[in-house]
């Protein structure tokens, strides 16, 4: 006896339940300060905590800003199947665990992903139900001034960020929605609008 799959539902996001909100844009165009906002605002929105295999920082606490695991530990998240999604960046490995998002999604909670643009494909893959809002900057020149505002890069690092940058947002037609940071109160406000759209 087959089962019917009602339209915009996989397996893994039955009819009725909300749509997984997966965040992305380029380096520097605001997505941590937007979530930042958003989650103060609405603490019902739930933020999906990573694994990774780097060291916390001081200040950092397992579970809150990150598990904290080591190589052969992430390893096993992977070969389990235990995330949707993984990367490696600048020697360390990050990852999103399946079970978490899917327990909050099942119990009716706004779950939303902070990831980069190779995270959000990998998330459109193993959930093509999940809603892609991409952050997109003002203009190219205010992102790249933020990009280069600190001031503490040599200029090849800047150089190589601003290529990562236009890479990145030329994929925005990949994504379903694009919001625009002129204003951090009011692309949370649009941000939180989407996500309550079944």
């Amino acid at each position: 006896m087959s089962t019917a799959v009602p339209p915009g539902a996989t397996p893994e996001s039955p009819a009725g339940t909300p749509r997984l909100t997966v965040l992305s844009g380029p380096s520097g165009v605001g997505k941590s300060t937007v979530v930042a906002h958003l989650r103060n605002v609405h603490p019902d929105v739930w933020l999906s905590v990573s694994a990774t295999t780097r060291r916390p920082r001081p200040g950092e606490a397992h579970g809150l800003e990150y598990f904290f695991v080591d190589d052969e530990e992430f390893d096993k998240l992977i070969a389990n199947g235990e995330l949707l999604e993984w990367a490696s960046f600048a020697g360390n490995r990050y990852g999103t665990p399946r079970k978490a998002v899917l327990a909050h999604l099942e119990r009716g909670e706004p779950v939303l992903l902070e990831i980069d643009l190779q995270g959000a494909r990998l998330v459109q893959q193993a959930m093509p139900s999940a809603r892609l809002v991409f952050l997109a900057p003002p203009s190219w020149d205010e992102l790249v001034r933020r990009l280069t505002g600190r001031g503490t890069e040599p200029p090849e690092v800047i150089e190589r960020r601003l290529a990562v940058a236009r890479t990145e947002l030329a994929a925005e037609p990949e994504f379903d929605a694009t919001l625009v940071n002129t204003s951090v109160e009011e692309v949370s406000a649009e941000l939180l609008a989407l996500m309550r759209i079944a």
